[in-house]
């Protein structure tokens, strides 16, 4: 399964190509240094045609945070990790599918809405909420198999479902930003073996090492 990454920019209407190329020049430089004309030459569009489709570079991050929420929910809706039959064993599959797609360039396996996020969260509140609704949103399709792992083990810790599956994106978005610090994408994967050993620590399987 390939994940959301760059498109011919000659491919879809001036709109999509325009929130493909920010998707892409946004992870590559972040959402500060890149401009406006970045993302034309990017999209192959004039900036006519940006200004048709957004009103301000503020509003193209908003329209890319949803179209990156929209396009990752189908990537991720059709992922293999949903397909184990027991509850735990698909969060920890779906631990390691987040590992296995850390592949290639750095802006091309990290997130867009966590680099806008981190960028913008003071400055921009449209754009900050937008990132928002797609990492918790994101966050939220874990929490129904993690609270069945929970009843199927009779596991009555002091903590939720959903507090677990916030703290995956936590791992994963640090996770993240530790590859970009060390320019190396295995910080990230390191990030995600930690997190697998302490899903099975949390549910009494803290014996099995991850594969």
């Amino acid at each position: 399964m390939t994940r959301p990454t760059k498109q011919s920019p000659e491919r879809g209407n001036a709109r999509t190509r325009l929130l493909e190329a920010a998707r892409d020049v946004i992870r590559a430089k972040g959402f500060a240094a890149t401009t406006v004309d970045d993302i034309c030459r990017a999209a192959d569009v004039t900036k006519g045609a940006f200004f048709h489709h957004f009103g301000s570079k503020d509003a193209l991050g908003v329209a890319a945070a949803e179209f990156w929420a929209e396009t990752t929910r189908d990537f991720f809706a059709a992922a293999p990790y949903h397909q184990p039959a027991d509850a735990l064993q698909r969060v920890l599959a779906y631990v390691a599918f987040r590992k296995a797609i850390i592949v290639g360039e750095i802006a091309d396996f990290s997130c867009l809405v966590g680099t806008m996020a981190q960028e913008v969260y003071a400055s921009s509140a449209d754009i900050r909420d937008a990132c928002g609704r797609s990492i918790f949103g994101h966050a939220a399709t874990l929490e129904a198999d993690i609270e069945t792992a929970r009843r199927d083990r009779g596991i009555g810790d002091d903590w939720t479902a959903a507090s677990l599956a916030r703290h995956t994106q936590t791992v994963i978005q640090g996770g993240f930003v530790l590859a970009k610090a060390g320019n190396d994408a295995e910080l990230a994967r390191e990030s995600l073996d930690h997190l697998d050993r302490y899903i099975r620590h949390l549910f009494r399987l803290a014996q099995e090492q991850p594969t």
